[in-house]
């Protein structure tokens, strides 16, 4: 790669993702709605994704973008502005890296496609260990921002020939940024992370992964789904399931702390096993 367009790189994701382009000596644009000063990026540009002109500016010389920008939950914006905000950006991005000639993206997806993490309601899957054949059940903006993303990838892959990977991410965080005080509070309650099936991954991981997500070759455009092997709960996974999820049909085992999602096309598409296990 020549240089890597890092959308929303003042993130928590899209800072880890500029550290590791740094390190393995990748250079890269930042694209952000406000300069923090303190990004390993040249240039930082400063503006916003649904931009067509600022997306522009931001992709000169880029042959490749990971697209992070977007409203991370449904809870602090109107729900009208945080599905325009969402799609309209993917959608931009895409859009503008097409035209300029660019062939491999990585979008932030999100486990919460399922519709189960920000329902008004407990919701059930289906069945588990989930994958990306698991029906939606989204009543919520963010999830459906989410599902309009993958489709969007769909169409700009056959539009432009691209190769788009949608990662859907579960809870992620750093080790002493938030992830141990998350899972010993979850440890206490397993009930807190339920509707995200006790799912997570560090946020090095999710970098790594989001570069790696940069080599699958097009065109074409799929989710993917990436987690740690393991829940972030000291409980076995098949109880925890049979006491929160009781409608749901368990498909396959869940010995031990196995999480309950289908992790094979991270595997095999992306060549992607988390490193860092709670």
């Amino acid at each position: 790669m020549r240089r890597v367009l890092v959308t929303g790189a003042a993130g928590r994701i899209g800072r880890a993702v500029l550290d590791l382009l740094a390190a393995t000596g990748v250079p890269a644009t930042a694209l952000v709605l406000d300069d923090p000063g303190d990004l390993p990026a040249d240039p930082v540009v400063r503006g916003d994704a649904t931009d067509p002109a600022v997306v522009r500016a931001a992709l000169k010389g880029a042959d490749a973008v990971v697209h992070l920008a977007a409203i991370p939950t449904p809870e602090r914006e109107p729900a009208e502005k945080v599905f325009a905000v969402n799609t309209q950006s993917t959608f931009t991005v895409l859009e503008q890296a097409g035209l300029a000639g660019v062939r491999r993206a990585c979008v932030a997806g999100s486990q919460a496609a399922s519709g189960l993490p920000f329902a008004a309601r407990d919701l059930h899957p289906a069945y588990a260990p989930i994958d990306h054949d698991l029906p939606s059940q989204a009543e919520d903006p963010y999830a459906l921002s989410k599902l309009a993303d993958d489709l969007t990838a769909r169409m700009m892959a056959r539009r432009h020939g691209m190769s788009v990977v949608s990662l859907r991410l579960p809870y992620v965080g750093g080790v002493d940024e938030r992830l141990r005080d998350f899972a010993t509070a979850c440890a206490a309650d397993p009930g807190l992370h339920a509707r995200g099936l006790w799912a997570y991954l560090e946020t090095g991981d999710a970098a790594r992964a989001c570069l790696l997500a940069l080599k699958v070759p097009g065109p074409g455009a799929l989710p993917v789904l990436v987690a740690a092997p393991t829940t972030l709960v000291p409980h076995p996974t098949e109880d925890l399931m049979r006491h929160y999820h009781p409608s749901t049909d368990l498909r396959t085992p869940l010995p031990g702390r196995t999480v309950p999602i289908d992790l094979t096309r991270a595997t095999d598409l992306l060549g992607f096993t988390a490193r860092f296990v709670l």
